[in-house]
C-alpha cells in the first residue's frame, strides 16, 4: 500500500453487539489452515458478537482449499460466486462455478472450492453452529441465482426478493438477496430476534442501525445485531442490491 497520501480515516464503525459496518477499505489478510493461495478477510465473528462467521475472499489463480471447509461436526457452511471462474464441492459432487452460483453444505459435510480460472475468483464463505429438530434435516443445495426469479417484497413494486435456501424446517437459516430499486426502502423499520450478515452486491444505500443513519455501498459488509432497529433507502441511480443471512425456523433456547 505504501505510504498514506492524508490523514488516515474511514467509514468503519463498530458497535459491538449491536451492529458493525465494514469498508473493503479496511480490510487485512488472514491466514486461515486448508486455505491457500487466497486473500482471506474475516467480516464477522463471535468476536463482535455474531452467532456466525462469514469471510470475503479473493482466490488467485490456483488458489483452493486444501482440505475440507467446515466439516467439523454440527457446523453448517454456505458458498458464494461474486466473480470468476472455478468449481465448488459439496458432498462427493462439484458443480462450475460463474457469479451468482451458491452451494449450501449441511453439518459436518463441509465443502471445498478452488479457482480454475486465469482471473481471480470473488465469493462469500459462511459457517454457524446447526441447531437440529427432530423429524427434519437439512440437504445440500446447489443452485445460481441467475436463474430465481425476483419476487415482489411485501407488496412494494420497488423492492424485490429472492429466497436461496428451502423454507422447511430442515433449515435454520436461509439467504435473501433484497434488491431496491432507486427510491425504494423497507414497509417499516424492523426490530427482531434474528441476525444478519449483508455483503452490498451493487448500489448505494442509506441504513437505520439502531438510533444511527449510516450510508454504505457496494463491496461493504453489514452485521446487524438480534433486536437492532433496521431498516434502508436505495438511493443513487441504480439497484441498490445486497446479500444476506438470517436464522429461522428454530425457537430460542433458555
Amino acid at each position: 500500500m505504501g505510504y498514506p497520501s492524508d490523514i488516515l480515516t474511514t467509514r468503519a464503525v463498530v458497535e459491538p453487539g449491536r451492529y458493525a459496518v465494514i469498508p473493503p477499505e479496511g480490510l487485512v489478510n488472514n491466514v486461515i489452515p486448508g486455505i491457500e493461495g487466497c486473500r482471506i478477510s474475516i467480516v464477522a465473528s463471535p468476536k463482535m458478537g455474531a452467532s456466525f462467521v462469514q469471510y470475503v475472499i479473493t482466490a488467485d489463480p490456483n488458489g483452493k482449499t486444501t482440505r475440507t471447509f467446515a466439516q467439523e461436526p454440527g457446523v453448517e457452511s454456505f458458498f458464494y460466486c461474486i466473480e470468476g471462474a472455478g468449481h465448488v464441492s459439496v458432498g462427493g459432487k462439484s458443480v462450475p462455478l460463474s457469479g451468482g452460483a451458491y452451494a449450501y453444505a449441511p453439518a459436518g459435510v463441509g465443502l471445498d472450492f478452488a479457482n480454475t480460472g486465469t482471473t481471480p475468483l470473488k465469493i462469500l464463505l459462511y459457517k454457524q453452529r446447526y441447531i437440529p429438530v427432530e423429524g427434519h434435516e437439512a440437504r445440500v443445495v446447489f443452485g445460481t441465482v441467475n436463474e430465481i426469479e425476483f419476487a415482489i417484497y411485501d407488496g412494494m413494486e420497488n423492492v424485490l426478493i429472492k429466497d436461496l435456501l428451502p423454507t422447511d424446517l430442515g433449515f435454520d437459516m436461509n439467504i435473501h438477496i433484497l434488491s431496491f430499486k432507486p427510491g425504494g426502502c423497507h414497509p417499516f423499520v424492523e426490530t427482531h430476534v434474528q441476525e444478519h450478515g449483508a455483503y452490498i452486491l451493487e448500489g448505494e444505500g442509506a441504513y437505520l442501525l439502531g438510533n444511527d443513519w449510516r450510508m454504505i455501498k457496494k463491496g461493504d459488509f453489514v452485521w446487524f445485531g438480534p433486536f437492532v432497529q433496521q431498516g434502508s433507502y436505495g438511493v443513487g441511480r441504480s439497484n441498490f442490491t445486497y446479500i444476506y443471512s438470517k436464522d429461522c425456523n428454530r425457537d430460542v433456547s433458555i
